[in-house]
């Protein structure tokens, strides 16, 4: 066994434990963590395959920005996951049986599924060996896939916009900013210049 093999099953190995943790840890804190280790073994499988930009992708954006704010949305909301145990016993049945049927689905996939020698020998688009994988990478995607990838893009900003229009709320009494209104000022509107006497107060207007 050479040292590629070796990390190969050492990374491998220590990923399933830690997907197999994720989902039987009672801490929710803990599922996360082992979320993180899970990420950065799947990373070092990729460095494995010859794919470190997806390795290092891996890293930065699910370790670095999703699983930590798993973290921190967990470690900050006040859950009372007691409450949520009192009705497992009561799905218990229905969920055992999901469970079953996706178990049988997997066995039927991975038993018929078969790789096409042809696909094997000749690859359909093999990378120049003067080139780097990330470079590959962005070749086929800003070239072959661009308009996926801009398709793509613009479903997110319309979804990030959506998420904004469904949580804004104009609620009343609470002072909001006008930027029109800012720009609109002058100084007769914005100053306003009145005599006070001494020893006497000036009365609050809103």
């Amino acid at each position: 066994m050479n040292a590629a093999a070796a990390f190969f099953y050492l990374f491998s190995g220590i990923t399933i434990a830690s997907a197999f943790m994720v989902v039987s840890s009672r801490n929710p804190v803990h599922s996360v963590l082992f979320l993180i280790l899970a990420f950065v073994n799947a990373a070092g499988l990729f460095l494995l395959l010859g794919a470190e930009f997806l390795a290092m992708l891996l890293v930065v954006v699910y370790v670095g920005a999703v699983a930590v704010l798993f973290l921190f949305v967990v470690m900050m909301l006040d859950v009372d996951f007691a409450e949520f145990r009192q009705g497992f016993l009561q799905y218990l049945p229905v969920g055992a049986l999901i469970g079953l049927i996706f178990a049988v689905e997997l066995l039927l996939v991975v038993g018929a599924w078969v790789i096409d020698p042809q696909i094997v020998r000749a690859p359909v688009a093999a990378i120049p060996a003067n080139i780097s994988n990330t470079e590959a990478l962005g070749r086929v995607l800003y070239t072959q896939y661009i308009y996926y990838f801009q398709a793509a893009g613009l479903v997110l900003l319309v979804a990030m916009i959506g998420a904004i229009v469904l949580t804004l709320r104009d609620r009343p009494g609470v002072k909001r900013q006008s930027i029109p209104q800012q720009n609109a000022r002058t100084k007769e509107t914005a100053m306003e210049v009145r005599k006070v006497q001494s020893h006497a107060g000036v009365e609050e207007t809103v």
